[in-house]
């Protein structure tokens, strides 16, 4: 046949095998795919994204799809064929002339198509795999601007959200976008749970997690930045993206745009039903999860029903709207146990009624609410004023200047009081259960009151003057002095007043009490600015005095590291002493690890982390910060975390800072907590970074076996946990020390690592034990590991003992740090 012929035989071919096409590469490639591996490779080039066939998880059915370019673990964000998956090896994809995506079987059976088709025959029609993520099928001679695409995957999304996907209603056409669960993290064919945006002409946007039909959890609306929720993500002081509401007579959609092309966010609707926000920053291949929802009680849709507002600092967690009141018990509706809340004082539309503002709040559903832009605050609530059937109204926008104005009909739904971050609600009230009516109507009462009482109140008044001016004058001079010689040291966190302390922890109610340690009890409270911290209150029997105070104070003011608490601030006031601290709503490791019924909540992964965690913030302490600080206290007890199970080292009361060129010092005082205090430390009363070392390597053992080293028992032998994760190992047999509560099928290296390096770590000789930026590279993975030595302090027996050191007169103390303790 002429080659003319054949090459007209080729553009008339009813299909065109797939053609490659990333941004970069030409369109003279062809290629034909079959019997291809999973994880190889179809479409390459592309500067973060490739398509191919992979199988899930345990699965042995393969999937086109597309995923993130060089991270771990494989990150899939699309799938074609999730409800007709491949089972054999061979497969193709094609495109025919019509601009039709296919992907057919071994025998030729189409499993997947497009479905998209053009008018006539265009031999330059082309799919490609765009930077964006988006696989779009276009004439090849028009540029990548959405509107010549004649088909796009963003248009089909699967579970995963990208920037660029919008979610959202064609109204012309119909179609509604939205993300569906995989079925699990095997099977991405379409689970049980949604991601929709509420997309109704005249409604205001914002977004639900449905089970089927039901709602499960519900983002706030959108304010001019993101969505108001979920509650412990803000992406407005997130500089990775940024969201937009586009609202056209063509349809509405809820987008984000990456801010930076070495940082992106991706969303994702996991099997159970969660959303999760995760961030990546290139060139680093692992993803962080920086946010879920539904992470708390209150994030649970409609909780406290109509009325009803939910907060988690209390208990019980749901209460009434101030002007509600709880409904009696024959009054509710046996079907519907939330609906609890009525009004206290029913309304008449009467002139006199008004608004009671309420601020921090998670605005309600507003499917029964209307909206109108460009309309101030002050419009709103006289438009609001003069509908009898509003119930509520408020500017859903929080960047500055920007207005709108939401109103609300009917019942008020799934309201939450946030600890910061919340927006500003105006409830309609009769006229009674308004402030300024109370204030009104016990005036003239109260001035009777006041004058009768005013001269005799005067009188006494002068009495105590002279005292209180004496007094005063004392208490601002012995106040002053301590200020001044925190001053002296360089300290630049600021000093809280003890009224203000005592105001945000409810005057140091009991309820408020988080735990309590050598030093004093530790309060949760919130701050009138709405910012939640943790005190750290000195007691009066505490064997910790104002030095150790001011050492913790200067110490970790200069430190600012992710993998230490961060100070606030601190208060010296009369008899008190107090540290502000953020607070950690996960509380202290010890509480996790050792209690049983909640231990099984750290998987492997989560436990690793926390190491590595602990082990960067000891290499900050030890290397990279502007002080050389030897902490002497580490133990599970003094390990924070925060929402997200970050590792946070706290309780920097009884740290040292060493000189640039000191080593190590000596101290005939020997602090610390039992069970963690290394031998040369013990006995001799030397320690240096290599006295945190061995505490390290104690706390990595707890963390893997998840039990005490002083309270380890074993029926076969009476070694403590040191000794009997040394027996073990001799053995080979390390990955039996792992806690039972855990399998570590999946990561068998990883726990075995961990236990050689916790075993280098509380070697008896200090030049035996690896260093911290040693330390650090080991658990990253890199190089070889020395075989350990014997342990030291291996035997466990009414005290604590080595076979080279003997046995230490120490008190029989559980957990709690020890101020004094001297070695013979």
């Amino acid at each position: 046949m002429h080659i003319y012929d054949q090459a007209m035989v080729l553009l008339t071919c009813i299909t065109f095998f797939f053609l490659i096409l990333p941004t970069s590469t030409s369109l003279d490639t062809i290629l034909v795919h079959q019997n291809i591996s999973d994880g190889e490779t179809i479409v390459s080039g592309n500067t973060k994204f490739e398509l191919g066939f992979f199988s899930p998880g345990n699965s042995k059915s393969r999937y086109l799809g597309i995923w993130f370019k060089n991270t771990s673990p494989q990150t899939v964000v699309w799938v074609a064929n999730r409800e007709t998956p491949l089972l054999d090896n061979s497969g193709a994809v094609k495109l025919d002339t019509q601009g039709n995506l296919t992907l057919v079987n071994g025998s030729g059976k189409v499993i997947w198509s497009s479905n998209s088709s053009a008018s006539g025959i265009d031999i330059n029609l082309v799919a490609q795999l765009l930077d964006t993520g988006n696989m779009v099928v276009k004439n090849g001679n028009t540029t990548n601007d959405e509107g010549n695409f004649m088909w796009q995957s963003f248009d089909y999304p699967g579970d995963t959200c990208l920037p660029g996907i919008k979610l959202g209603k064609n109204f012309i056409s119909g179609r509604e976008t939205y993300h569906t669960s995989w079925r699990s993290a095997d099977d991405p064919a379409q689970g049980e749970y949604t991601l929709k945006a509420l997309v109704v002409k005249g409604k205001f946007p914002q977004m639900y997690i449905r089970r089927n039909t039901i709602i499960k959890t519900r983002t706030g609306p959108y304010n001019g930045i993101s969505f108001s929720g979920p509650a412990n993500y803000a992406p407005d002081a997130n500089p990775a993206a940024v969201s937009y509401v586009i609202e056209n007579q063509n349809g509405i959609y809820i987008t984000y745009i990456s801010k930076s092309n070495t940082t992106t966010l991706r969303a994702i609707v996991t099997p159970s039903g969660k959303l999760e926000i995760w961030q990546i920053k290139f060139p680093n291949p692992e993803w962080m999860l920086i946010a879920t929802s539904p992470e708390d009680y209150c994030d649970n849709y409609g909780v406290c029903g109509s009325y009803g507002s939910c907060t988690i600092v209390t208990s019980p967690n749901c209460g009434c709207l101030k002007g509600f009141e709880l409904k009696k018990s024959d009054e509710t509706n046996p079907d519907n146990d939330t609906s609890v809340c009525r009004r206290s004082i029913a309304l008449d539309c009467g002139p006199r009624e008004g608004f009671l503002k309420f601020s921090s709040m998670k605005l309600p559903d507003t499917e029964n609410a209307s909206f109108s832009s460009n309309i101030s605050l002050l419009d709103c609530e006289v438009a609001c004023k003069n509908n009898c059937s509003c119930t509520a109204f408020a500017n859903p926008y929080v960047t500055p200047g920007r207005v709108g104005c939401l109103l609300w009909y009917g019942d008020l739904i799934d309201v939450r009081v946030f600890s910061q971050k919340g927006q500003d609600l105006y409830v309609r009230l009769a006229a009674s259960e308004l402030p300024e009516f109370n204030s009104n109507f016990h005036g003239k009462k109260r001035l009777v009151l006041v004058v009768a009482l005013s001269i005799s109140a005067m009188l006494t008044l002068l009495g105590f003057i002279l005292a209180l001016c004496i007094r005063r004058k004392w208490k601002m001079s012995s106040d002053a002095r301590r200020s001044s010689q925190m001053g002296s040291a360089g300290l630049v966190v600021p000093l809280f007043g003890l009224s203000k302390i005592s105001r945000a922890t409810n005057e140091f109610s009991i309820d408020n009490i988080l735990g309590e340690g050598g030093f004093g009890p530790v309060y949760k409270g919130v701050l009138e600015e709405g910012l939640e911290i943790a005190v750290k209150r000195l007691s009066k029997s505490s064997q910790q005095g104002l030095d150790e105070f001011k050492n913790e104070v200067i110490c970790i003011a200069k430190l600012q590291h992710r993998n230490l608490v961060k100070l606030l601030g601190y208060c010296i006031q009369g008899d008190e002493r107090m540290l502000i601290y953020e607070h950690m709503p996960n509380k202290s490791l010890d509480g996790f690890l050792f209690d049983g019924s909640r231990k099984s909540l750290l998987d492997w992964s989560q436990r690793f982390n926390i190491i590595s965690g602990i082990a960067r913030g000891l290499l900050y302490l030890h290397e990279d910060s502007r002080l050389k600080v030897v902490h002497r206290d580490l133990k599970a007890g003094n390990i924070l975390l925060d929402h997200k199970m970050c590792p946070k080292i706290s309780d920097f009361g009884l740290a040292r800072m060493f000189k640039e060129d000191e080593r190590e010092t000596n101290t005939k005082r020997v602090v610390g907590t039992l069970g963690y205090i290394s031998p040369e430390y013990a006995m001799n009363g030397h320690f240096s970074v290599k006295s945190d070392i061995f505490s390290f390597g104690v706390l990595v053992l707890e963390i893997v076996s998840g039990k005490k080293n002083r309270d380890f028992v074993h029926e076969d032998h009476d070694n403590n946990l040191l000794g009997h994760a040394w027996r073990l190992h001799k053995e080979g047999k390390s990955l039996d020390l792992i806690d039972e509560c855990l399998h570590p099928s999946n990561s068998a290296c990883e726990v075995s690592r961990s236990v050689h390096i916790g075993l280098l770590c509380v070697q008896q000789r200090v030049e035996d034990r690896p260093n911290t930026p040693t330390l650090v590279a080991m658990l990253g993975g890199e190089g070889s590991l020395p075989s350990p030595k014997k342990p030291a302090f291996f035997i466990q027996e009414s005290g604590i003992r080595s076979t080279s050191i003997l046995p230490l007169p120490l008190a029989s103390l559980n957990g709690v740090t020890l101020s004094e303790i001297y070695g013979r």
